[in-house]
């Protein structure tokens, strides 16, 4: 019994005694002070008393010193970041397709020899299962896409991370991945606030319309996310700056737009037939010149849906009490 109380209390003592080397970590020895570190001199030191608690600390920073953000950048020695939009996301090494060498000079042809077998070696290394092959693949048509749609980067990480869930939670058994990664690619560009009508999507897509849109369904559902519905405004500055409208042009199509969600007018319509009945409607009302043929060409609607819908934006806006 005696030992077993003895054993106690020295369990007791120790804990105590990490608890204190705790404190004295964080607070000063002396007077009970917050700590701070002082990078320049490589010292730990109170703040209150002054007292220097460690001293000769190791400097992980670089061992240069830049004057200017251009100077930080040629000295600097790390490669690119980690991305979501490569397979590997962005750790692996890559080895340049040109036969040449460091200083620019071209490879003799054993050097080259040995560098295409280098390069073959390296890529199936990179893509070592049938997960990685099809990651590669699906990455590259969401690249793709977002390029030829005009996406900016944002979005491409979303819609990478979109897929990446999808695959992680075996959503692509029955489906094609260039579906799942069109679907990815419209939900990213819809929660980022830059959407794409699914015509536009389906435009730049190796899959019908009614597998995309199949698809997104059934993706967002199972992957629960939130996405809003289409703003008619969003699609208002791409429309007007393809048609070559002014700033007034294209404020007075977002004021139509706001008149009609007050009316309720909205309620059921294609944001893209709105956003573009908008811009037409702001273009004849700021006396600028453009036709229903032009703004159906850009915005990819029919010309009898712009005039139906230009019709019901007028009516809204006279309903409007001043």
């Amino acid at each position: 019994m005696s030992d077993s109380n003895t054993r106690t209390r020295e369990r007791t003592t120790e804990a105590e005694s990490e608890q204190t080397d705790e404190r004295e970590g964080l607070d000063c020895p002396e007077c009970g002070g917050q700590l701070i570190d002082d990078s320049e001199h490589g010292e730990t030191v109170c703040q209150d008393c002054g007292l220097v608690v460690e001293e000769d600390a190791v400097d992980r920073g670089p061992e240069w010193r830049a004057f200017d953000s251009a100077e930080k950048d040629q000295k600097s020695r790390v490669g690119a970041p980690t991305t979501n939009m490569m397979h590997d996301k962005g750790l692996s090494t890559n080895i340049d397709w040109r036969d040449k060498d460091a200083y620019g000079n071209s490879l003799g042809s054993r050097q080259r020899a040995k560098m295409q077998r280098l390069r073959k070696w390296n890529e199936r290394f990179r893509t070592r299962d049938s997960k990685e092959r099809n990651l590669k693949q699906a990455l590259g048509e969401i690249d793709r896409m977002a390029s030829a749609l005009g996406l900016p980067e944002n979005v491409r990480e979303t819609a990478s991370v979109i897929y990446r869930r999808a695959l992680d939670e075996n959503l692509l058994p029955g489906r094609s991945i260039e579906g799942v990664a069109t679907s990815s690619v419209y939900a990213a560009a819809r929660q980022a606030g830059v959407p794409r009508s699914l015509d536009e999507i389906a435009d730049v897509s190796r899959v019908e319309k009614s597998e995309i849109a199949r698809t997104y369904r059934y993706v967002v559902r199972e992957l629960g996310l939130e996405v809003k519905p289409a703003d008619p405004e969003s699609y208002v500055p791409r429309f007007a700056s393809a048609l070559g409208l002014s700033d007034e042009a294209e404020n007075r199509a977002r004021q139509l737009l706001r008149n009609a969600k007050e009316k309720g007018v909205h309620s059921g319509k294609s944001p893209v037939g709105l956003a573009a009945a908008a811009v037409y409607a702001a273009a004849l009302l700021t006396n600028e010149k453009t036709t229903q043929a032009a703004v159906s060409e850009v915005a990819d609607i029919s010309e009898v849906t712009i005039r139906n819908r230009y019709h019901e934006l007028l009516e809204a806006e006279q309903d409007i009490p001043l």
